[in-house]
């Protein structure tokens, strides 16, 4: 009996442990930001315990060592000082130093903007250089500078959603006629997932985003490129992609195409993730979600195109798997 239930012990901790790391875990933190937020956790975590084992032995000590009748001066002591002073010592200490570090969570960026809207259900991302009015459009993927703090402002088109990387830092809501603001110093280069936070309809789950940590100086190479119109090769696809209209809901800098409906495609083909992070950016998931959309994330509001040949779709994936 004590061996299935160490064993039980055991696998229960190995479950625990299994989801500590990972690109969506706070414990794999690569921003300042985060890396704040894990030593309060780790701060609060030691005093509970402490705590715990403290009340266990004491617990312990008057029932097994000295059982007896304690005198009313020591219960009156220990009822004042455990109930009272104690926790407002502690809990004092706990709110001013939680409240000390919300400031740099809110401090202005070091020259980059960028502006975030949830849509349903994907991510509508707008770059904003120092000292230019003009967004570098882009969705569905969010990349910053390693080393500098990045501000950034949350809109909402239709619902409530909550934008929340948690490697570089906390959640914060995104609410339809309002704008939010938080910043976020991320340190370590690399890629972060991060995820809707608050329920926004049929496919919260599946609203997912890549943010990618790059050095200064590649970044800045990055945003030079993704400013630049797409390098649209002519051919079967981009016919298709007029042909069907996509032109009307999508936009593709350097073409026609210039709808505001569904994300902007100038640059997809350089993004991690497709579909708000559910798929790999490659061909095949490419084919699949042009063909049948909903099947991946249910109430999206792009038509399915199932009508199309499968030549046809291999053509139209290729066209937009070549904008880079």
């Amino acid at each position: 009996m004590r061996a299935r239930y160490r064993a039980g012990l055991g696998l229960l901790i190995l479950t625990i442990s299994a989801g500590c790391g990972g690109p969506q875990s706070v414990f794999s933190a690569g921003g300042a930001d985060a890396l704040q937020i894990n030593r309060l956790f780790t701060v609060m975590l030691v005093g509970a315990v402490l705590l715990w084992l403290s009340l266990n032995g004491l617990f312990l000590y008057v029932t097994r060592r000295r059982p007896g009748r304690m005198s009313r001066k020591l219960a009156e002591a220990v009822i004042i000082g455990g109930g009272i002073v104690l926790p407002l010592v502690v809990l004092t200490s706990l709110l001013s130093w939680g409240l000390s570090i919300m400031p740099d969570q809110r401090a202005p960026g070091d020259g980059l903007r960028v502006r975030i809207t949830g849509e349903e259900f994907w991510w509508r991302v707008d770059y904003y250089p120092p000292g230019s009015e003009e967004p570098v459009v882009s969705a569905n993927e969010l990349r910053m500078p390693a080393g500098r703090r990045t501000e950034i402002e949350l809109l909402a088109g239709r619902v409530i959603h909550s934008f929340w990387v948690p490697g570089l830092g906390g959640k914060t809501d995104m609410i339809p006629g309002r704008t939010t603001r938080m910043s976020l110093e991320p340190v370590t280069p690399g890629i972060y997932r991060g995820q809707c936070a608050e329920f926004c309809g049929a496919s919260h789950a599946l609203m997912a985003m890549n943010a990618v940590v790059l050095e200064e100086a590649e970044f800045a190479r990055w945003l030079e490129a993704e400013a630049a119109p797409a390098r649209a090769p002519e051919g079967e696809g981009q016919a298709i992609f007029f042909r069907e209209g996509c032109g009307a809901c999508h936009a593709v800098r350097g073409t026609p195409a210039a709808g505001v409906v569904g994300p902007d495609l100038t640059h997809i083909g350089s993004r991690t993730t497709l579909a708000a992070g559910i798929l790999p950016m490659e061909r095949g998931a490419l084919v699949s979600w042009i063909a049948h959309a909903e099947a991946f994330k249910p109430g999206v509001r792009m038509p399915a195109y199932g009508h199309l040949s499968k030549a046809e779709l291999e053509a139209l994936a290729a066209w937009l798997e070549a904008l880079e």
